[in-house]
């Protein structure tokens, strides 16, 4: 039976959130923003409601040589470990993840590189019982703020350089949030709970759900009676290729190769009378002349407005998860399996996309009451007719275009699901599957493998891919990220923005800390991983001048303009001798260490260029704020946006303080220090290897933190007293009285004393 359910809690919790609630929903400053985000962008306007929201984290990407494997960045990690995607359908991703690809670059962009180079490993198959030799072709980067950096409600945007070429389908890069109970791309941490919406006990769906409404005790740290889930907005999601200049069926407007998705991820999906991929869904009965029904109306989710060159998804409705293989890395019975939907909207690109960074936004009102909102830029023209229309032209347009909306009434009239009120983190990746922009359909004399050094492999990928792929130029860029908030909750609609991945309403951390072992990676990659994140190194890394360490001052040496800047593994550092040990290395490759001589001169000679070229006047970064961003139907806030897309990027801070600097090392306690080996150093308010990150942190405590209890020796969560406890505790205590008592009464009964011939004597006496 299914009936709505509100998620009650307890006194003690309800006073806990009002006690923190002034801090914890809209903080006054934010440790999440960089010190290189001009001033005139810490503040936004809603292009939906009007009003002013306020910056709450941002990365510009500025300070170059920035690394990002586990342990290196505060707000950042870069994985290290398969992308293990396989589905109840079968099928897999064609790359590695591998943080080595992931650095920021001195043109001040977060580069993620993309490139042919085969990763095998061995590992156990406990189905098959055997060693079995997994190998991928292709090597990739993901960078995700899971556990680090969370945020519930406010405004994201994100400038982006996409990847490859616009006409070669087969890269599959992504911008996107996830809810913080589940890491991506480890699927013990998301089965059952990707991508449910959903707080409503419904008995038949209990099972599907791992944490539902229905539960009166959802353990470690999480509120009863409150369904949750791994809740997952996509920003964008490129679908590249090339559809010989003609639309693609059922879009409208006509969409054609390449474009961009924009999905809203949910569960419960549509479990009948579905849209069928390839078509627009059916909103009315045909009926023959004698009155029979010749179709069905499907059922979808109304009220969802597009505009501009964009066209809601025909050709991807959802992911059915069914009962697993033997070979998948989870397992879901008949009684687990459930339907998830894809909410989306297709916004058609153009090769400038692909050629300079282009913002995409997104405003999320979370929860019941709620919406989704999904912005792009392009030009914006009036007709004769006075009908407003937009074009991408070159893709330099700034009108503000109101791409897709999706109000939460649309899916609470369907489903019951709601817009995402999870805390979530952001992802950046590019992946390879064969699942998406590969052919169609493979000829039957192709192989159908994927390894573009193997001639016979051709035919499985789309042409050019391999010969793309060769260039080693493949790479997704980001120029900047930014998040707003609003610090006035009846000035939008939905429930409260939050920050923090722990947040009361919506705890996550112990629920994490409970079930370690399904955010963590397997064997063969590391073996000796303690927990799902490693700390945050402060300092440590080999140097050899301050600069190095983010610090001033470097040695004159004469520039070698020729040296093109080799391939970067910062996954391990040189003095982490630990890390070398736990780290395989699967690379099949040579050895690709950077020459610290060679970055010191690459530095110098990006420092002498930006000299010589300097940048833009601070009066002219005034006039482009002052642009105004059109807006168009459906009907939204005419208030513009204060900043255009050229005035986003700062290219150096005068202000900017040395981060670290370099230092000779001194092996233990009495060690002699060695002049021949140096580390960084960190300053005040800086982290990291090298020193190259600013130190970031929340500024309230979480759910966690708060339950916790503190002494003198330790911190310890508040225990669980139940009647066992008690009963065990009263017989030891009764155990000890008796003990006691019988004690006092045999040594009340002896009394020691010496005699006149000085002998000891023992002479009993009653108490």
């Amino acid at each position: 039976m299914k009936t709505p359910h509100s998620s009650p809690q307890s006194t003690a919790t309800r006073l806990l959130q009002l006690a923190v609630t002034l801090f914890h929903l809209h903080p006054t400053t934010s440790h999440w923003i960089d010190e290189d985000t001009p001033p005139h962008l810490l503040t936004t306007t809603s292009l939906v409601d009007g009003t002013t929201y306020h910056l709450v984290m941002s990365d510009e990407f500025n300070v170059p040589n920035r690394t990002f494997a586990d342990g290196h960045d505060p707000m950042w990690t870069a994985l290290d470990k398969s992308d293990d995607d396989y589905s109840a359908s079968g099928g897999g991703s064609l790359h590695f993840y591998n943080s080595s690809t992931v650095s920021t670059t001195p043109d001040g962009m977060l580069t993620i590189r993309s490139l042919i180079e085969k990763t095998s490993w061995n590992h156990y198959d406990h189905v098959e019982q055997e060693w079995t030799e997994t190998t991928k072709h292709f090597k990739s980067g993901m960078i995700q703020s899971w556990n680090k950096f969370c945020f519930t409600g406010g405004i994201v945007e994100v400038d982006v350089i996409l990847p490859g070429e616009p006409d070669i389908g087969g890269l599959w890069p992504a911008v996107w949030m996830l809810g913080n109970l589940g890491r991506a791309t480890y699927e013990a941490s998301t089965n059952n709970l990707w991508p449910w919406s959903y707080d409503e006990c419904d008995r038949k769906k209990q099972e599907a759900q791992a944490i539902s409404a229905c539960n009166s005790r959802n353990h470690f740290g999480l509120n009863p009676f409150q369904g949750r889930g791994a809740t997952e907005i996509d920003v964008i999601e490129l679908m590249g290729g090339d559809s010989g200049g003609k639309p693609l069926p059922a879009t409208d407007p006509p969409i054609s190769l390449p474009y961009v998705d924009m999905t809203l991820q949910v569960a419960p999906g549509v479990p009948d009378n579905r849209p069928q991929s390839g078509s627009q869904p059916v909103r009315s009965i045909d009926h023959t002349h004698s009155g029979y029904a010749t179709s069905l109306a499907q059922t979808w989710y109304d009220n969802l407005t597009v505009a501009g060159n964009t066209s809601l998804n025909p050709f991807f409705y959802g992911t059915y998860l069914g009962e697993t293989k033997k070979n998948e890395p989870v397992t879901r019975n008949k009684n687990q399996a459930f339907q998830a939907d894809a909410v989306g909207a297709l916004k058609q690109l153009v090769p400038e996309h692909f050629k300079t960074p282009h913002t995409f936004r997104v405003e999320w009102q979370p929860g019941r009451g709620g919406r989704l909102d999904w912005f792009t830029k392009s030009y914006r023209k009036v007709d004769e007719n006075g009908t407003v229309y937009h074009i991408e032209g070159d893709g330099k347009g700034q009108d503000w275009e109101h791409s897709l909306s999706i109000p939460d009434f649309a899916l609470d009239a369907v489903m019951g699901s709601k817009i995402p009120e999870e805390p979530s983190y952001l992802i950046f990746n590019v992946a390879i599957s064969s699942t998406w922009a590969f052919p169609y359909s493979l000829p039957d004399w192709c192989p159908k493998c994927y390894d573009c050094n193997d001639p016979k492999c051709t035919c499985s990928f789309n042409p050019g891919f391999c010969n793309m792929m060769k260039t080693g130029k493949v790479a997704m860029k980001i120029d900047s990220v930014r998040v707003y908030q609003s610090k006035d909750d009846s000035a939008h609609v939905g429930k409260p923005h939050t920050l923090g991945c722990d947040p009361v309403e919506f705890p996550t951390r112990e629920f994490i800390k409970g079930y370690e072992y399904r955010y963590m990676r397997n064997p063969p990659f590391v073996y000796k991983d303690k927990h799902p994140l490693r700390e945050v190194k402060n300092g440590g890394g080999d140097c050899v001048v301050d600069e190095d360490c983010g610090g001033g001052g470097i040695e004159t040496e004469d520039v070698d303009t020729a040296w093109v800047q080799p391939e970067v593994a910062p996954a391990v550092d040189d003095d982490d001798e630990e890390g070398k040990e736990d780290i395989m290395d699967l690379d099949d490759g040579e050895d690709t260490k950077s020459s610290t001589k060679r970055m010191r001169q690459m530095k110098k000679l990006e420092s002498d260029t930006n000299d010589a070229e300097g940048g833009a006047s601070d009066e002219e970064d005034a006039d482009e704020s002052n642009a105004i961003a059109g807006l168009d139907a459906p009907p939204i806030s005419s208030e513009p946006l204060e900043n255009s897309e050229e005035n986003t990027k700062v290219t150096s801070n005068p202000t900017r303080k040395s981060k670290g600097s370099c230092v000779v090392v001194t092996p233990g306690l009495f060690g002699v220090p060695s002049p021949e080996r140096k580390q960084c150093k960190c300053n005040k308010g800086y982290t990291g290897p090298h020193c190259l990150s600013v130190e970031k942190f929340d500024e309230e405590p979480g759910a966690y933190e708060l339950k916790k209890v503190t002494t003198i020796f330790k911190n310890r969560a508040n225990p669980y007293v139940t009647r066992f406890h008690i009963f065990f505790g009263g017989m030891l205590m009764g155990a000890f009285l008796v003990f006691w008592v019988l004690d006092i009464s045999v040594k009340g009964r002896k009394t020691r004393f010496i005699n006149t011939d000085g002998k000891e004597m023992v002479r009993l006496t009653h108490p």
